[in-house]
């Protein structure tokens, strides 16, 4: 099951930077443009320097770390549990969803190098949000362009969904869990271009995952 598991995730990645699924990239980087230069992402940062929004924050920390792990080993036990193959197929998509969009949002980041906000700092009057390293490694691959909470949680997210299409628990739940993780990440750890590029990016990643899930079963 592993030695599957893994043998397929190189075509998964390759199937992400298709001609087809080129746009997805595009889309973010453009978007990522327009509001760094345009200021709004220093004007968002301005606007949510409040303790109102460390819960969400310490919310998305955490459950951006925890659910994508937890979530394809219980799908995975409960299908071997009950001979669920949907639950199988499920778990599978969703773990392959997970791994991929930690690896493509790490690889982004390791050529952009983008300088994180401080989501403590109540004022500040230097504007940072412009201040990106481009190269290799320059500023590591665990800050930065694009968000990896939200983007592994948007990938997860749409692969539950097209997974399990006829379920509202799943469908409500699921857009739930990619907003919270979201709107943490947009006030505390990332900028708010950071987020709206791994939401995109991560939805590309989530729906290649299951496509690819469902086409090998």
């Amino acid at each position: 099951m592993f030695h599957a598991f893994s043998k397929s995730l190189p075509g998964i990645f390759l199937q992400c930077w298709k001609w087809f699924n080129l746009p997805w990239h595009f889309v973010a980087i453009v978007l990522t443009y327009g509001l760094v230069t345009s200021g709004f992402d220093w004007w968002y940062f301005e606007q949510t320097r409040s303790e109102l929004f460390h819960p969400f924050v310490f919310a998305a920390g955490i459950g951006g770390f925890f659910v994508p792990v937890l979530v394809p080993v219980t799908l995975y036990v409960a299908g071997e549990f009950k001979a669920r193959k949907d639950f199988m197929l499920a778990a599978s998509s969703a773990a392959k969803a997970v791994v991929l969009a930690s690896v493509i949002a790490a690889f982004y980041k390791a050529f952009t190098g983008r300088i994180q906000p401080e989501f403590l700092t109540q004022t500040s009057s230097i504007d940072i949000s412009k201040n990106f390293n481009f190269g290799f490694l320059e500023h590591g691959i665990f800050w930065g362009w694009p968000s990896s909470h939200t983007a592994v949680a948007f990938a997860l997210a749409f692969s539950l969904m097209l997974s399990f299409p006829q379920s509202r628990i799943v469908r409500y739940a699921a857009v739930l869990y990619m907003l919270l993780i979201a709107l943490g990440a947009s006030v505390g750890f990332h900028w708010f271009s950071d987020v709206l590029a791994g939401a995109i990016i991560g939805t590309m990643i989530g729906i290649v995952a299951n496509r690819h899930g469902r086409s090998s079963s």
